[in-house]
């Protein structure tokens, strides 16, 4: 990256992490289980919800409780069960026609990552319905208060119940939309680990690595607070002390309400000291060939956190050490490379690919171009790369 464009990068971001003692951040009422919801609603008078979820979701019947939670309690609702893994522009101009239609006044997400993104932007147009997504993406460009939105993760990992963010593809050009604004924080989040029971081991593996890249990139990153440092650490050592628990056994309720726990924390440092350019590359990666979101982390984190060289050393050193997977005694150059491989190890016993296969070498520079105009300036990584130097990673992570 040349020097210009750094010091301005730095400048930014310098800026936004000024700011965060001013900006709005807010963290969701937390709930113990679904069956608290009807009472919400009812206390603010919401009649007629929207769920929001996906076709597997609700066909492996994580929404049975709910719906059932709702009737008992004479709520109205209309499911929109068409959310797709990286959600699309047209799931969620289906949802909101559904939401209109039915004279709706909540939303409710119950799923993944994919299912609270779709139902943050279905608010977002249902009170900005002349305002286009991309008009949408970037940062505080909705500015309205939303209808009451209740998130219920069936997955720990995308930490979406507490986030400032949500990621939408476009449907036509499959471009993905980044919107981040405060109102797009759910009012609540339902942290129940028995609606993750359920959830199949490739999944729990491929979202759990989500999480922990969330906290990974908030902790080598230049715009740590003293709250989001802490919530990092500590959901990186419950991950690595839960993932692949809860991978070996579905229905250890301690090792998922652990991981739920690990997700929300993870979600809310990164919502106050942004990801980095994992994040980056994997939103490409999932526009353009449709691989889930905690897959692509997965996959990329070992290979930029070696990428970024002697930047991380301290920071990834001190992190194996505050976690307890290496000696205090070790020296930080050793004690990154324990926790690079510490990952690479978890990928591995959970069955995770090193490198993808599907890369086409002429997508790359244009991957590259998508993922640098993203990440830069906004996000505070270790080093600066621009375009040309983002096309390594690709290059790294495809099976050429």
């Amino acid at each position: 990256m040349n020097t210009v464009k750094k010091i301005f990068c730095r400048a930014f971001q310098e800026v936004m992490h000024a700011l965060i003692p001013i900006f709005p951040y807010r963290e969701p009422a937390l709930l113990g289980g679904v069956e608290e919801i009807p009472e919400i609603l009812k206390s603010q008078e919401k009649e007629r919800v929207l769920l929001i979820a996906g076709k597997n979701v609700r066909a492996n019947g994580l929404t049975a409780r709910l719906e059932k939670s709702l009737e008992e309690n004479g709520i109205k609702f209309t499911i929109y069960d068409g959310t797709v893994p990286n959600p699309t522009s047209d799931n969620v101009e289906e949802a909101v026609s559904l939401y209109k239609s039915n004279d709706c006044q909540a939303i409710i997400a119950l799923g993944g990552g994919s299912a609270m993104d779709c139902a943050k932007v279905v608010g977002a147009r249902v009170v900005c319905p002349n305002k286009p997504l991309n008009k949408m993406a970037g940062l505080i460009k909705i500015c309205r208060k939303i209808p009451l939105l209740i998130a219920i993760p069936t997955t720990a990992g995308t930490g979406s119940e507490t986030t400032v963010a949500s990621v939408i593809v476009d449907s036509d050009t499959h471009h993905k939309y980044v919107i981040n604004d405060f109102c797009l924080i759910p009012k609540y989040a339902v942290l129940d680990p028995e609606i993750t029971v359920g959830l199949p081991k490739q999944l729990t593996a491929t979202t759990g690595m989500d999480a922990l890249t969330h906290a990974v990139e908030v902790y080598v990153g230049r715009s740590m607070t003293k709250e989001s440092k802490a919530a990092a650490e500590e959901a990186v050592k419950l991950i690595f002390e839960n993932l692949e628990k809860a991978y070996a056994d579905g229905t250890d309720l301690e090792a998922r309400r652990n991981m739920l726990h690990a997700s929300y924390l993870a979600g809310t440092a990164f919502t106050k000291s942004y990801v980095g350019y994992v994040h980056a590359v994997a939103h490409t990666l999932g526009g353009k060939y449709g691989v889930a979101h905690g897959l692509a982390n997965a996959v990329i984190l070992p290979y930029i956190l070696r990428a970024y060289g002697s930047s991380v050393t301290d920071s990834l050193g001190e992190l194996a050490k505050v976690i307890g997977i290496v000696s205090v005694e070790l020296s930080n150059a050793d004690a990154k490379e324990a926790f690079i491989a510490h990952i690479e190890n978890m990928n591995k016993r959970m069955g995770i690919p090193e490198k993808f296969d599907f890369i086409k070498t002429e997508d790359i520079p244009t991957l590259a171009t998508l993922a640098d105009k993203e990440a830069n300036p906004l996000y505070p990584v270790p080093t600066l790369w621009d375009a040309t130097e983002l096309e390594a990673i690709y290059h790294l992570v495809s099976e050429e």
